[in-house]
């Protein structure tokens, strides 16, 4: 078993390809685009939606199949293809060394994509390592139930205070470190959710 190491990316600004124009490609392209990267979506045919994105100028779709080179500029790409194009996508990535995820072609990735809970600036990932997507869907539903929308306010809450703490030059570092996480309990969430 490959031992995978969790990580948040930043994309903003950065080359995105998708190669695909099928519903799947137009969900990446969807999250890529919501986290701010810089979309090209390498396609023969796109859904409406693909369609409509590129002429509203939110991402570059090109209308036709994919080549090698395609990658050539890519932090990441995402391979919503066959199999014979999924691998060779993540051939040129892997020489590239650009990430790649090929979406339910597990042998032709080097990242895979978390079912996410999202609330405001709190995010929580759930991966199976592409073994069984549809547990950590499963499991994305339940945190979703866990951790409602109020969660979202309070990390926002949660960062103002951190940052009045780090500016007072006149608390140690021991107790600052106790205070953070007095106001990340149970308990004080509860008084918060109460506060609402």
């Amino acid at each position: 078993m490959n031992t995978l190491y969790p990580l948040f990316l930043s994309l903003r600004g950065r080359d995105c390809v998708v190669v695909g124009g099928n519903e799947m490609a137009e969900a990446k392209a969807r999250d890529l685009l919501e986290a701010d990267a810089k979309v090209r979506v390498i396609a023969p045919s796109a859904t409406d939606q693909i369609a409509a994105w590129s002429q509203a100028g939110r991402l570059q779709w090109e209308a036709r199949a994919y080549e090698t080179g395609d990658v050539r500029d890519a932090f990441l790409v995402v391979s919503v293809a066959d199999a014979k194009t999924n691998a060779r996508v993540f051939e040129e990535a892997e020489t590239r060394r650009t990430f790649c995820n090929a979406v339910d072609d597990i042998d032709h990735c080097s990242c895979y994509a978390s079912a996410v809970v999202r609330r405001g600036p709190l995010q929580i990932a759930i991966s199976t390592g592409g073994k069984s997507p549809a547990l950590a869907q499963r499991l994305r539903k339940e945190l979703e139930e866990r951790f409602g929308e109020e969660y979202g306010l309070w990390v926002t809450k949660l960062g103002e205070l951190r940052s009045r703490l780090f500016q007072d030059k006149g608390i140690d570092s021991e107790t600052r470190r106790r205070m953070l996480h007095e106001q990340a309990s149970a308990s004080a969430f509860d008084t918060f959710r109460i506060s609402l």
